[in-house]
């Protein structure tokens, strides 16, 4: 009879076979990991918002250094995907009980970690490629303006990687299926809710860091620690799958080297990031918003000076052609006077004021933005046609008779689409009734009388109406003119609403 003796199968380790067979598990994970359906679900409402929304916040002219905060927000709708993913593809084996199967195979449990945590390090840079078109997008506008951050375009594929390697650890320290969508729900919760209660410097310990603002400001005053922030998102990242890896048995001093260095990386970045601003930036802040002059450079263009910030320059054209058509329009004197337009901002606060500028009181100077695009350019038309009317901005503001007729004519006659540029003019964004209208500083104010005349007008051939305007000019634009007189004048029929101004 003849004995059998079983001996333990004992993998055949080859130099160089552990490496190899950890590429080709990365592959196969990476592969299942953007197959799936929460991220391919993920992915593809990302790309579908990123290319709806392409555009629409700068109207067409976007200055970069907005433009590559704005491709942080939707990545976490990735990150979240893939955190459920990688969690739910670490605890295969464990959820299938087929873990005493992988013993015999020449990958201990760290080495399947860390295949595991090189499919997240794809799932980010597929992100990082979504970032670079989403960016790259806006940078090649032809009304593009300013200089993009590399570090905050980092942040998105950063949390992806960070997301998907806190999964991952999730395993080594909750052997529960239900951890990671207890966590999704949780950041859902947090994100949603919790988002407007850290301020300060805390705000910079979550992985997106939004500003509560539109105000757009020159490259050099932004002063975000975008820098330090992604240094402590990737060594946060770092951190969380060298733990994993750990966790799992991997003890080779490489490896706890690499944990160390990971927690320097993200002490260091942490504490960096909540340093506030430097005395040099506090300074640099003041001087564009109080002495403006002296950070600009200032071109002629038809005898009017524009002014602006270095990186605003190619934007001068759009602002004088505007300047160029309500001139135009305009009769007497006011056809041919030159204007100073002067870019302002209010910079003291960084990006979380939004404070409103003050109207300017010297003769003919005109306050233009940082934005531009959609409703800027009928407000800055609106301003120019009150300095004309009035003599300056701070006249303007405080205009209340039927001159603001001929202010608003001037402002819209010109446009292709009049009576969308009045909606759009507009605080309520109506056409008809009383309404406070926009501008770079402080507002006017349109009776519902006026906005009567002023739709008349508008209705009318604009060679007949620019005609009147002009033979005209010296009554429409004389003080306490009433919006009855403004409609004899321009040949339309009498208003019949209220021509009073708010008290």
């Amino acid at each position: 009879m003849t004995a059998v003796v079983e001996r333990p199968v004992v993998p055949d380790v080859r130099p160089g076979s552990s490496g190899a067979a950890v590429a080709a598990l990365a592959l196969f994970e990476t592969r299942r990991l953007l197959t799936r359906l929460p991220v391919v679900i993920a992915f593809l409402v990302y790309i579908g918002w990123t290319v709806w929304r392409g555009g629409k916040a700068w109207d067409g002219y976007p200055a970069l250094q907005d433009a590559d905060r704005a491709t942080q927000a939707a990545p976490m709708l990735v990150a979240l995907a893939v955190l459920l993913s990688v969690n739910h593809a670490a605890l295969r084996s464990r959820r299938h009980g087929t873990e005493h199967h992988l013993s015999v195979l020449v990958l201990p449990p760290w080495r399947r970690t860390v295949a595991h945590a090189l499919s997240v390090v794809a799932a980010a840079l597929l992100t990082a490629v979504c970032v670079a078109a989403q960016f790259g997008r806006e940078a090649l506008r032809p009304g593009a303006i300013g200089h993009g951050s590399v570090a905050e375009l980092l942040v998105g594929p950063l949390t992806v990687l960070l997301a998907g390697l806190a999964g991952l650890l999730m395993t080594q320290l909750v052997r529960s299926a239900l951890a990671a969508p207890l966590t999704v729900v949780f950041f859902l919760l947090l994100f949603l809710f919790g988002a407007g209660m850290s301020d300060g410097a805390t705000r910079w310990f979550m992985p997106v860091v939004d500003e509560p603002t539109t105000n757009t400001l020159p490259s050099d005053l932004i002063g975000r620690p975008a820098t330090w922030h992604a240094l402590y998102l990737a060594g946060l990242a770092l951190c969380a799958g060298l733990v994993a890896v750990l966790a799992a048995g991997g003890r080779k001093p490489v490896m706890l080297a690499g944990a160390a260095g990971a927690v320097a990386m993200t002490l260091v970045g942490g504490v960096a990031q909540t340093g506030g601003d430097s005395p040099g930036l506090v300074k640099a802040r003041e001087r564009a918003t109080l002495n403006p002059d002296q950070v600009q450079s200032c071109h002629r263009r038809d005898g009017s000076t524009y002014c602006a910030f270095p990186e605003w320059g190619p934007r001068v054209a759009d602002w004088a052609g505007v300047v160029d058509r309500v001139r135009s329009l305009a009769g007497g004197s006011a056809h041919d006077q030159d204007v100073v337009v002067r870019q302002r901002i209010e910079a003291r606060y960084g990006l979380s004021g939004d404070s409103a500028l003050t109207p300017l009181e010297r003769p003919h100077e005109v306050t233009v933005g940082t934005r531009w695009g959609g409703n800027r350019v009928p407000e800055f038309s609106a301003a120019v046609a009150g300095v004309l009317v009035a003599g300056s901005e701070k006249a303007s503001t405080s205009m209340c008779d039927g001159r603001m007729v001929t202010v608003m004519w001037l402002a819209l006659g010109w446009e292709s689409d009049p009576m969308a540029a009045l909606r759009r003019v507009r605080l309520d964004d109506s056409v008809t009734g009383s309404a406070l209208v926009l501008q770079p500083t402080d507002g006017m104010y349109m009776t519902t009388a006026q906005t009567e005349v002023l739709r008349e007008l508008l209705d009318r051939p604009r060679g007949e109406v620019t005609a009147r305007v002009k033979s005209h000019w010296a009554e429409l634009t004389e003080p306490k003119v009433t919006a009855a007189r403004a409609a004899r004048l321009l040949g339309v029929k009498a208003p019949e609403g209220d021509d009073k101004c708010l008290d």
